[in-house]
C-alpha cells in the first residue's frame, strides 16, 4: 500500500490554508506529499509538462518561515501550490502551449490572471498538459505524451486543460488553472470528476489576443466549490492593460442559502446531443437529488439544434482554427494529428460562415435569455460521453447510442455555452458510471450571475459529495 498520506493529498486547499495559518500543517510538509504523490502517479497519468520542485520547496519554506512571524504579510493563498496550464505566461519559464514548435519558448512576460495567484502568495510547483494549442478535447501532444484519466487510463482525462483536471483528480496538487474556448475547462472536470468554471467573459483578465474574443477564458479548475471560488475570487477584476475585462471586481461569497423553492431548468441533450446510458442514468439522479433539496425542477428546449452546434464549429475553425494553421504552415511535419485537423478545418469555412455564427448566437442569446430570466439556474450535462481513448486521433470514430459523431465535438455538450460568453458555467461531478468513469453536470445562469451557479453547485456538493474518502477516489498509486 501506499505509505503517502492521501488524506492530506486530497484536503480541500481552504482547509490547507487555515491549517497553515494555525501553524497544524507545515508548507514544506504539504509540498513533499504532493511531490511524493506525484512520483507515484505520473507514470500513469502524466499530468505535468515541466515541474519545479526544487524551486518551490525553497519557497515552501520561506512560506513556512512568514507564517511564523506575526507582522501579518500573508497572501491569501501563501504557500500553496497551484498547478498552472502550459498555455499560460510566467517570466523566466518554458511554455510550449504543449506544441513542438514552442518547444525552445521562453516566457517574457505573466499572464495577468497568473500574476494575481503569484502575488497572493501560490507557489506554482507544476505546469499542466495541454494538447498542441489547446485545440482538442483530448490531451495528447507530441512534446509531453498522452494524459490520461485516473480512473481508467486507457481513456482522456479530457482536454485541454486536461493535466490540470488529472493532477486535481490524483491529489498532487490542491488547484489548478485551466482555460476554454470550447469546453477546456469543463471537459477535463468531467473526466476527472473534479470542479470547473467557465467565468463569463471578461471576469478575468488575460494578455493575449483572445482576451477578445468573447468564447475565450481563463478560470479556476478545484475539487471543491469552496476551493474554486476562493480562487476564483482571486483571479478576477479589472485589469488596466486589459480593456476586455469587467468592472467592478465580482465576489463570490464564501457562504451559500440552500436551493428550497428555487426553479431550476433542466435537459438531458440540450435537443440534438446523442447521450449514453451512463450520463443519462447519473444526470437523472442528481436532478433527483436537486428535488429532494426543494428545487423545483422544470425540463425545458432552448430551441438549439445541429444547425446552432455547426454554427460554434464554424466561428472556432475560422478564428482559432486560423490561428494555429499559421503556425502549422511553418513547418507542416511538426504538427500533431489535431493541430494538422484543426489546421485543415480552417480553410473549410467563409467570413460568411464566421459572421452567421454571430447571427446564431443572436437568436439563441434571445431564447436562453428568456428561459434563464424565469428561473433561477440550468442543468445539463457536462459531456454525453466518456469512453473516448486518451490517444484519439481525428480518423477514430466516436460512437453513441449506434450513432457515429463528430470526433471533436459530438461528445462534448460544452461549446454551444461559449456561443454565450456572459453566462457562468460551472462544471461539478454527477457520479461514477456503471463503466468506472466519471459523470458531470453543467450548471448556468443568467449572464454575469455567478453566485446563481455557486450556490446549485454547493447544495449538491454537500448533498453529493465527490472525492471526499476513499471510496470516492481513482486508485491509481493506492496499491
Amino acid at each position: 500500500m501506499s505509505s503517502i498520506d492521501l488524506e492530506l493529498c486530497y484536503m480541500p486547499a481552504k482547509e490547507v490554508l487555515a491549517r497553515f495559518a494555525d501553524r497544524s500543517l507545515s508548507p514544506v510538509e504539504y509540498l513533499e506529499a504532493l511531490i511524493r504523490r506525484a512520483e507515484e502517479t505520473e507514470p500513469v497519468v502524466n499530468a505535468f509538462a515541466f515541474t519545479w520542485f526544487d524551486e518551490a520547496m525553497d519557497q515552501a519554506k520561506e512560506a513556512e518561515r512568514k507564517y511564523g512571524m506575526t507582522d501579518g504579510r500573508l497572501g491569501e493563498l501563501e504557500g500553496l501550490p497551484v498547478a498552472v496550464k502550459d498555455e499560460m505566461d510566467i517570466e523566466g519559464q518554458p511554455m510550449t502551449n504543449g506544441s513542438l514548435y514552442l518547444k525552445d519558448n521562453i516566457s517574457t512576460e505573466t499572464h495577468y490572471a497568473v500574476q494575481r495567484l503569484l502575488d497572493a502568495g501560490c507557489i506554482v510547483h507544476a505546469r499542466t498538459t495541454t494538447p498542441e494549442f489547446s485545440c482538442s478535447g483530448t490531451a495528447d501532444s507530441r512534446i509531453h505524451g498522452t494524459t490520461r484519466t485516473p480512473w481508467r487510463p486507457e481513456f482522456t482525462c479530457g482536454g485541454s486543460s486536461g493535466g490540470s483536471g488529472a493532477s486535481l483528480a490524483v491529489g498532487s496538487s490542491p488547484l489548478a488553472t485551466g482555460s476554454d474556448i470550447g469546453g477546456s475547462i469543463r471537459i477535463p472536470a468531467s473526466c476527472c470528476g473534479v470542479v470547473g468554471f467557465k467565468p463569463p467573459y471578461g471576469r478575468n483578465p488575460d494578455n493575449t489576443a483572445f482576451a477578445f474574443d468573447m468564447y475565450a477564458v481563463m478560470g479556476p479548475m478545484s475539487r471543491t466549490v469552496g476551493d474554486a471560488a476562493m480562487m476564483q475570487n482571486i483571479l478576477c477584476g479589472p485589469h488596466p492593460l486589459d480593456n476586455a475585462s469587467i468592472r467592478p471586481k465580482y465576489l463570490l461569497p464564501e457562504s451559500y442559502d440552500d436551493i428550497k423553492g428555487l426553479k431550476i431548468a433542466w435537459s438531458l441533450d440540450l435537443g440534438f446531443f446523442e447521450v449514453d446510458e451512463h450520463v443519462r442514468s447519473n444526470t437523472l439522479q442528481t436532478l433527483e437529488v436537486l428535488k429532494d433539496l426543494g428545487a423545483e425542477l422544470v425540463e425545458v428546449d432552448f430551441g438549439w439544434s445541429a444547425e446552432a452546434d455547426r454554427a460554434a464549429q464554424n466561428y472556432l475553425d475560422h478564428l482559432f482554427g486560423v490561428y494555429i494553421k499559421g503556425i502549422v504552415d511553418t513547418d507542416p511535419p511538426l504538427a500533431s494529428h489535431w493541430a494538422a485537423y484543426c489546421a485543415e478545418a480552417s480553410g473549410k469555412t467563409t467570413a460568411a460562415d464566421f459572421y452567421a455564427a454571430y447571427e446564431m448566437q443572436g437568436t439563441m442569446s434571445r431564447h436562453v435569455g428568456a428561459i434563464m430570466d424565469e428561473h433561477y439556474a440550468f442543468v445539463c450535462p457536462t459531456m454525453s460521453f466518456h469512453e473516448i481513448p486518451a490517444d484519439q486521433h481525428p480518423g477514430d470514430p466516436v460512437v453513441i447510442n449506434g450513432k457515429t459523431v463528430d470526433p471533436l465535438y459530438g461528445w462534448c455538450m460544452c461549446h454551444p455555452f461559449n456561443m454565450l460568453g456572459r453566462i457562468p458555467v460551472l462544471a461539478v461531478p454527477s457520479g461514477i458510471g456503471g463503466n468506472g468513469l466519471p459523470t458531470s453536470i453543467q450548471i448556468t445562469a443568467r449572464h454575469l450571475d455567478d453566485e446563481r451557479v455557486f450556490r446549485v453547485g454547493s447544495a449538491l456538493e454537500k448533498a453529493q459529495p465527490w472525492l471526499d474518502c476513499a471510496e470516492r477516489r481513482p486508485t491509481v498509486g493506492s496499491g
